[in-house]
């Protein structure tokens, strides 16, 4: 076997590989958003897969597909209705996150988010556009198979498109972030000291959310530390922690969400889930684009100041023949002076 049949096979292999690992994502994240499920026992107001998708797709590209194809069809296989229904919104859940890999790719995003048009792009792009398409070919399906009644339809596609619009905002950063990840180096202990805090200051706000109080506001002044301190790699871990607590509130009717019915919870829950992940997504892209402009100045500082050292020496030097302390010619450049 030749060099070449060698490197093609082992390409070959190695996108197999990672169609599986997206699948195999893609059905377990899935099967967990099913936990919660608000209509139809099928509709979530948090869809991870998307997430997952998104990433899969910016990451590994659109060779991986299959793979988002693969673990819709097995999650939605046991949910019917039918087999055309299933294969309709398997195709719906596919092209989804596909169009939201074109709307990114062509606006420029970079994934390691830095920029705020990159996080303004995911929210518009990646979230809100993109995710229309798995939402209206979803609820359409659902409705042209008999499962989904006429006064439902508009509160499914709701539910559906906002589910999978969270999914994108809130689990897509964490696997970038994730994707990035170094193991840090010289961390002084007061870092450490902080990190814990801010872990153990999500817990309770978690806590806190699920409890019969409505203290679900508590949460914003911790992702604003979470954002300020450790940018994105602290925003976005703490706003899917928030949000999922709060899905888990809403589902339970406990806090906020006690007392209320379905519809209310949901446009409550989704401008709750929203306000999160617009506040760490894009308070920490800010953060991190100042930071790095200040960086730039610094940096055009010192040159600056190697510089002038570098020419300060021939400031002070001897004037130039021809010239008086005044900076102006003498009387030997122009004309003689008098006996």
């Amino acid at each position: 076997m030749s060099v070449a049949s060698r490197d093609m096979l082992r390409r070959r292999g190695s996108t197999a590989l990672e169609i599986c690992v997206v699948a195999a994502l893609y059905y377990a994240s899935g099967r967990l958003g099913l936990l919660e499920p608000l209509v139809r026992g099928q509709v979530t107001p948090l869809w991870p897969p998307t997430g997952i998708a998104v990433a899969g797709l910016l990451l590994l590209g659109t060779r991986v597909w299959p793979g988002i194809a693969l673990g819709a069809f097995l999650i939605n296989i046991s949910l019917g209705p039918s087999l055309p229904a299933v294969l309709a919104i398997t195709a719906g859940n596919t092209l989804g996150p596909l169009c939201s890999w074109a709307l990114l790719r062509r606006a420029g995003f970079r994934t390691d988010t830095n920029r705020l048009r990159d996080v303004l792009g995911l929210i518009l792009l990646g979230a809100f556009a993109g995710m229309l398409i798995s939402a209206t070919v979803g609820s359409v399906t659902l409705h042209f198979a008999g499962a989904l009644p006429d006064d439902r339809f508009w509160l499914t596609w709701w539910v559906w498109w906002t589910g999978d619009a969270m999914g994108v905002l809130m689990v897509t950063p964490v696997i970038l972030v994730l994707r990035s990840a170094r193991r840090p180096k010289a961390v002084p202990r007061s870092r450490w000291a902080e990190g814990s805090l801010l872990v153990v200051a999500t817990a309770a706000v978690a806590v806190l959310e699920t409890s019969p109080a409505p203290l679900i506001f508590l949460a914003f002044p911790v992702l604003i530390w979470a954002a300020f301190r450790f940018q994105r790699s602290g925003a976005a871990p703490c706003a899917l922690a928030v949000s999922t607590f709060a899905i888990l509130a809403a589902t339970r009717r406990t806090g906020p969400f006690a007392g209320h019915g379905l519809l209310v919870n949901m446009i409550a829950l989704q401008a709750f889930n929203g306000a999160v992940a617009l506040t760490a997504l894009l308070l920490a892209a800010a953060i991190t684009e100042r930071d790095q402009a200040h960086e730039k100045i610094e940096q055009a500082c010192t040159r600056l100041a190697e510089l002038a050292a570098r020419t300060g020496p021939d400031v002070g030097g001897p004037l130039p023949l021809g010239h008086d302390d005044q900076g102006g010619q003498d009387d030997r450049a122009g004309r003689t002076r008098p006996p």
